[in-house]
């Protein structure tokens, strides 16, 4: 199949997704998965060099809009609660995979740190879909969950840069350019922002879209990644991007319409259903082990700091995408881990973005107090 043919196909799907997604209201990163499954492993259609480019940008892109959502004064605030629900959110899981596939499975050390690296995460871009779409992103519960799932993520990128990381001065330069970035990005971006934005061409969003192709770049080129260097790029910019909200909803128009689709699509292709078939047995248990894993490290700080709302706050943290592929990817590509490891590591990520996020939208979904729908309302009169 050439590549024209590829694209009609999968554009075709993310319009499907999305009406799926306003059919059904679930969230349009869920159907778009549960459809990229199906088109690999059904359809018979294979990924191409531009889907692989456009896809990794568009976690990156997810990432970085997770970031700008994360509310610096409340993160402050809430210090306390957003560091106990991520570390433990984090740690719980990453610890019990380990245990569970060294000791119990017989896999080895690297692939056990695979493992747990993967299973540890919570997903930035399943989690931060889910609060735009239905509206929770600017209440207190959705800020403080973002703000969990950035702590957690941190973990797991610390783990798996500790645990495989090929460190040169190529990486020190990479760490190093990017943290004196991310140091006077806010000092800069504001001035070219008032100087050149409400234009009709975008000028704005296009120099967006050049500093994160340079992050990627420069992450490439550094043996890294640049997920952790955009995500906390987009916290430092996140005050800049709350007094020009316009801006914020441009970009999410462009991510969400055609970008970020092929990221979730990408994801559901690269599980093949014939090895998974062949290790159902672990599937299930490794997704149990995450599952019960976040739900012992979540929910009893979750029902001490959250109330009414520590089942949905845990059910969100048990979801994985982002890390959690990029991790079993790693460990594919180094060899730490077999494509069989590979394929069910990857479904049970997927199973965690999909099962959690669904029970979790239909019966346990926050209801806005009057005063967050009085602030979403306040927003988008401004964006108007």
């Amino acid at each position: 199949m050439d590549a024209t043919m590829t694209a009609v196909i999968l554009t075709f799907i993310v319009f499907v997704a999305s009406l799926i997604s306003v059919e059904l209201a679930l969230s349009a990163a869920i159907i778009e998965i549960a459809l990229g499954l199906m088109a690999g492993n059904f359809l018979g259609i294979q990924s191409t060099p531009w889907m692989d480019f456009l896809a990794g940008f568009g976690g990156i892109l997810l990432t970085f809009l997770a970031g700008i959502e994360v509310d610096v004064r409340l993160l402050k605030d809430k210090l306390k609660e957003s560091l106990s629900i991520g570390i433990l959110s984090f740690l719980v899981p990453y610890l019990a995979a380990i245990f569970f596939c060294r000791f119990l499975v017989g896999w080895t050390w690297k692939a056990s740190l695979v493992a747990g690296c993967a299973l540890s995460t919570t997903s930035l871009a399943v989690v931060y879909a889910v609060l735009v779409e239905t509206g929770l992103n600017r209440s207190q519960i959705g800020k403080i969950i973002m703000a969990a799932t950035f702590v957690t993520d941190m973990g797991t990128a610390i783990a798996l840069s500790l645990s495989f990381a090929e460190w040169s001065v190529k990486t020190l330069i990479f760490i190093v350019v990017s943290v004196l970035f991310i140091i006077i990005a806010p000092r800069f971006l504001p001035k070219i922002f008032e100087r050149y934005g409400s234009k009709v061409i975008e000028p704005e969003i296009k120099f967006l879209f050049f500093i994160l192709f340079g992050v990627m770049a420069l992450a490439s080129w550094g043996k890294s990644h640049a997920v952790l260097p955009v995500f906390i790029l987009g916290l430092s910019l996140s005050t800049m991007f709350q007094k020009h909200r316009e801006l914020q909803r441009k970009l999410r128009i462009v991510a969400f319409a055609m970008i970020t689709p092929f990221f979730f699509i990408k994801g559901g292709m690269n599980v093949s259903l014939s090895e998974l078939w062949s290790n159902i047995g672990l599937f299930f248990i490794l997704f149990f082990v995450k599952t019960i894993a976040k739900g012992i490290g979540v929910l009893p700080v979750a029902r001490y700091y959250l109330k009414e709302n520590a089942i949905y706050t845990t059910l969100l943290m048990s979801t994985g995408l982002t890390f959690g592929t990029i991790s079993s990817v790693y460990g594919l590509q180094a060899g730490h881990i077999s494509s069989s490891q590979f394929s069910v590591l990857v479904a049970v990520v997927i199973a965690t973005a999909i099962i959690p996020t669904i029970i979790a939208q239909r019966w346990f979904r926050p209801v806005l107090s009057e005063e967050d729908k009085e602030e979403v309302l306040a927003v988008e009169e401004e964006s108007l």
